[in-house]
């Protein structure tokens, strides 16, 4: 029974929320835990009571789960018993009451603006050899860096979404939430470059998305994080980069430029401003670090 309620509610965040292939498995993961505990217990998930609940955190708690791993879990009980109330199975969802635990929260990893353009710039490199994906490669860093997209965001993109003279592109977010974002003149100057080899990477084959693969017509975000990794490895940055990293450069990048947290919420498809605020830290770690090393009474 909970098995057919939970491959249910799966298919409904794919189906209705279009939720990604990602984050379905993540919550798949996080219920088979659940599950995993309930029949050790002999509980009954539609019957299950705050004690329970409190059993079930010390059960998590047992096994080394860090907080936010448990803050994890508990967002998706949240999620599948409010669809459970929906679906008329139970009468109220007990996790609505239940506050995840404290987060402290880590200042998000980003480049410098000096680490960033040598990233742009890794075709110039003296070693490098221009090839078949260079384009495709440079207007894919060049777009997560421009527009902020989430590397899931960038390879749902079609040629369709995008709007060449105003340059702006219609993105897809969590949830199914459209928005726009946009991109400058280095981004079209490249993706200019991109459309000539563009076909001959698809080799035949047909596809209405931006990037593309010469394997499936379509590039996927792993692919997308190796071509980073790839990159960041042949251009020797000491830092780790991932698509993320892009998109964080991108909000602190703005904000140490004067943008206000308002705009950077909205081209980043935060439903929460608490979300964006914390780039703000990251803004203010830096004034503080040039205070430190700037005033002659420190």
């Amino acid at each position: 029974m909970m098995e057919k309620d939970i491959y249910d509610f799966l298919h409904y965040l794919q189906v209705e929320l279009n939720y990604s292939t990602y984050t379905i498995h993540s919550y798949q993961i996080e219920l088979k835990k659940y599950q995993e505990f309930l029949e050790i217990k002999n509980i009954n998930y539609l019957s299950i009571d705050k004690e329970k609940v409190r059993e079930y955190l010390k059960y998590l708690d047992s096994l080394k789960y860090k907080n936010s791993s448990i803050s994890r879990n508990l967002s998706t009980l949240r999620s599948f018993y409010k669809y459970l109330v929906r679906q008329e199975k139970i009468g109220h969802n007990i996790f609505g009451s239940i506050r995840n635990p404290k987060i402290d929260k880590k200042l998000p990893n980003f480049l410098s603006e000096t680490d960033m353009d040598t990233l742009l710039h890794f075709k110039d490199e003296k070693n490098y050899k221009t090839n078949l994906y260079t384009y495709r490669d440079l207007l894919i860093v060049e777009l997560l860096y421009d527009t902020g997209c989430r590397a899931n965001e960038l390879v749902q993109i079609k040629l369709k979404d995008i709007d060449n003279t105003e340059r702006k592109i219609r993105v897809l977010g969590k949830g199914s939430k459209e928005r726009m974002v946009y991109y400058g003149e280095y981004a079209e100057e490249i993706m200019t470059k991109y459309f000539k080899t563009r076909e001959e990477i698809l080799n035949g084959k047909k596809s209405d998305y931006l990037f593309v693969s010469k394997e499936s017509g379509k590039l996927t975000t792993r692919r997308v994080a190796q071509i980073i990794e790839n990159i960041v490895t042949f251009i020797a940055l000491k830092n780790k980069v991932t698509p993320h990293t892009l998109r964080h450069s991108f909000a602190t990048h703005l904000l140490n430029h004067g943008a206000d947290i308002r705009s950077v919420q909205e081209m980043l498809g935060h439903s929460s401003l608490s979300t964006t605020q914390i780039y703000t830290h990251v803004s203010n770690e830096r004034l503080r670090k040039v205070y430190l090393d700037a005033h002659p009474r420190k």
